[in-house]
């Protein structure tokens, strides 16, 4: 069968699954039950004879969301805590892993562009960081320190401040992906920018190391938070130009709860590297290096493991479990 063929064939079918899927329409157990064994035969079908087809991309989501269904009651009586964090998430991570890519491609090209410009025009690092942050980090570049504006103020109150700053510019990130993704996209290159001149101005006075040892104990969970909030705004933002099958005010609403779901599960992230900057960054400098580098290294790792693994590994143990029938 030709795949138009098929998809005129199903598409009633499929456009009423969506309806129970995403509308949380109530129906029987045993209507549940039927409707996910006719979504895993047409997956099956359309693996078969379309297997790079985005027929089959839509069906492989179509069936993710339809178990999560099905086990619902059953995932209650879990904790609920753990089950968002555990398998939610996760799953919706790989349900838009495109989009995350795009953000990580997205900013990674922004920071190269402001390094690239501060390293063709100095004049441009003060432009965009300021006169006084600059003059500021000269001094202490000069004075053998340049952390030294990490050590102000006391740790409690470095960690609030700080860390409540970040999670609102996380909420910024997701809340601006309202306008087509086009608010989330600029305030990327702000940040961007911000992070590509700021990082060659340590580069271009030889402090390069002394700057990843203690920025980036903090930054290197901080920066690819942002990177997230980031991916969570894009979600909401594609939700409203791409609505697919689905009409727009509805696809809005998805939209929004997975972005939201997504920058809910940074916010651990992110205050635990709020603690680090307000309790850890200001004594980078006496620290032995192998402590630096077990911090950065460590915290990169964690947040990568579960934003760009471990949904891997959820979303195969679900197929697993959908070939298996259990």
């Amino acid at each position: 069968m030709r795949e138009i063929a098929f998809i005129k064939q199903n598409k009633s079918k499929w456009v009423e699954y969506e309806d129970v899927v995403y509308n949380n329409r109530l129906q029987t157990p045993d209507y549940l039950a039927n409707m996910y064994l006719q979504i895993m035969n047409d997956l099956s079908y359309a693996q078969s004879f379309y297997p790079k087809s985005k027929v089959t991309q839509y069906l492989n989501q179509l069936s993710i969301q339809t178990y999560q269904k099905i086990y619902k009651t059953k995932r209650i009586e879990q904790n609920r805590f753990v089950y968002f964090f555990k398998t939610e998430v996760p799953l919706l991570v790989y349900q838009y892993r495109n989009h995350l890519f795009f953000a990580v491609a997205i900013f990674l090209l922004i920071v190269s562009i402001g390094f690239l410009s501060a390293a063709n025009d100095l004049g441009f690092i003060r432009l965009i960081l300021g006169d006084y942050y600059v003059d500021t980090t000269l001094e202490n570049i000069k004075k053998g320190d340049p952390m030294a504006i990490y050590q102000s103020g006391s740790n409690w109150g470095s960690f609030i401040s700080i860390t409540f700053n970040n999670l609102m510019v996380g909420l910024n990130f997701f809340i601006l992906g309202i306008f087509l993704g086009v608010g989330t996209l600029l305030y990327m290159v702000y940040n961007g920018i911000m992070l590509g001149a700021f990082q060659y101005l340590f580069i271009q006075e030889n402090a390069f190391m002394d700057s990843f040892r203690g920025i980036w104990l903090h930054g290197a969970m901080e920066i690819t938070g942002m990177v997230l909030e980031g991916f969570a705004g894009f979600v909401l933002g594609s939700s409203i130009l791409f609505p697919k099958t689905f009409s727009r005010i509805n696809s809005f609403k998805t939209g929004f709860t997975t972005g939201l779901k997504i920058y809910i599960a940074t916010i651990p992230f992110t205050v635990f590297a709020g603690f680090i900057e307000g309790y850890v960054t200001r004594y980078a400098k006496s620290m032995p290096d192998v402590i630096n580098y077990i911090i950065i290294f460590g915290t990169l790792g964690l947040i990568v493991y579960y934003f760009f693994i471990y949904p891997f590994k959820v979303a195969k143990q679900l197929k697993n479990k959908i070939v298996d029938g259990k």
